[in-house]
């Protein structure tokens, strides 16, 4: 990829799905799921019309390469809505020519467009995309402890 090519970002529909599925199948990839383009496709269908999740996609040249994905989430102490960016992807070829930097900026300015308090994610502790996450100035909680049950 030619890093001086623009990324232009924006909000999918349901349209796009057939252009989301394979980044999305990678990116569980990256989290050692199993590929289900089937069930893949199946939940994005599911969210996207329903407002259950905000994606974002960046192109370049007219090809997807990338995506971010938001779950709303409402704060109580703070009485107002918070996102989740659960999801952030970028083709390996696409990577290193900012188009993180854009998906995570267009994530910022969408929370900020719909009055959230603040955005929130977690990531694997070996994910070198820390680096990109700093440099854009999220902040690593060293407050709060995370815990998770099966349902």
């Amino acid at each position: 990829m030619d890093g001086t090519t623009p990324t232009a970002v924006r909000r999918a529909g349901v349209a796009d799905i057939p252009r989301i599925v394979p980044l999305f199948g990678a990116y569980r990839e990256f989290y050692r799921q199993a590929p289900n383009p089937e069930r893949e496709r199946e939940f994005l269908t599911e969210r996207l019309p329903s407002e259950e999740s905000v994606v974002f996609v960046a192109e370049i040249g007219g090809a997807t390469v990338g995506f971010v994905q938001l779950y709303p989430l409402f704060s109580s102490l703070s009485l107002r809505r918070v996102w989740l960016l659960n999801d952030l992807f970028v083709r390996p070829d696409a990577r290193r020519h900012g188009v993180g930097q854009a998906l995570l900026r267009r994530a910022r300015e969408f929370a900020r467009e719909t009055g959230a308090e603040y955005l929130t994610l977690e990531t694997a502790r070996d994910n070198p995309a820390q680096r990109l996450y700093e440099a854009e100035g999220w902040v690593r909680d060293e407050e709060f402890f995370h815990y998770q049950r099966e349902a």
